[in-house]
């Protein structure tokens, strides 16, 4: 059941308005989520959180704008996560982690994002979307802003320091693209070819058999 408070965008309150506000951003997350950004009304999302036509436009300014700001709002902590996770294996390891601790930095906090039974779920599926159907301002993003990768290859150039930087980055980008096209939603395809044999629901397994390859990739 909406509170009715947050069905007026103009109410001044500051509790109505965040409640408002939240409402719309957890909507429209969902809704972009599962049915793609170009399926989803400025309607559908008002709709869905049970709040005023004008809300929208009112807390975020335009369509595009929500949806940017969703982008920007979860890949931060998505990368958070992935920062303090290479934060800890520095710590462990006396700022110079191995590549494989490196890499589970990287690839542990979507793999768990995208369990089925995460609550981040939907985020990641967000994220997801965005990498193909992003606005303007997300593939501006997606292909100018590498600030969260820069400690990564560092922390790479710094474990591989026997390599050129240049294979260093190359494996980089190889290893980046597991991450991008392994999705739970594309596993049946795997499982059609092995007749079963890779049905895997256990996230731990799955990322240990992930890091497996990469490592192995990084160090040949």
């Amino acid at each position: 059941m909406i509170d009715p408070l947050i069905q007026d965008p103009l109410d001044t309150t500051e509790e109505a308005q965040a409640a408002t506000k939240a409402a719309v951003f957890i909507a429209a997350e969902r809704l972009f989520a599962l049915n793609g950004f170009q399926n989803v009304s400025v309607r559908d999302i008002t709709a869905a959180a049970g709040v005023n036509l004008a809300s929208v436009n009112y807390h975020f300014g335009s369509k595009d704008a929500l949806l940017f700001e969703i982008f920007r709002r979860r890949t931060a902590e998505l990368n958070r996560e992935r920062a303090r996770m290479l934060h800890e294996a520095n710590g462990r390891h006396a700022g110079r982690p191995p590549v494989r601790d490196i890499l589970a930095a990287y690839f542990s906090p979507p793999m768990r994002w995208a369990s089925p039974d995460n609550e981040r779920r939907i985020s990641l599926q967000f994220i997801i979307r965005a990498r193909s159907e992003g606005n303007a301002d997300m593939r501006d993003v997606l292909r100018n802003d590498v600030s969260h990768l820069a400690r990564f290859a560092d922390a790479l150039i710094a474990a591989r320091s026997d390599l050129p930087k240049e294979d260093v980055y190359w494996r980089l980008h190889f290893v980046l693209g597991m991450v991008h096209n392994n999705r739970f939603a594309e596993f049946d395809r795997l499982h059609h070819l092995s007749d079963g044999l890779t049905r895997e629901g256990d996230v731990d397994a799955l990322l240990r058999r992930m890091l497996d390859f990469a490592e192995a990739g990084f160090n040949a």
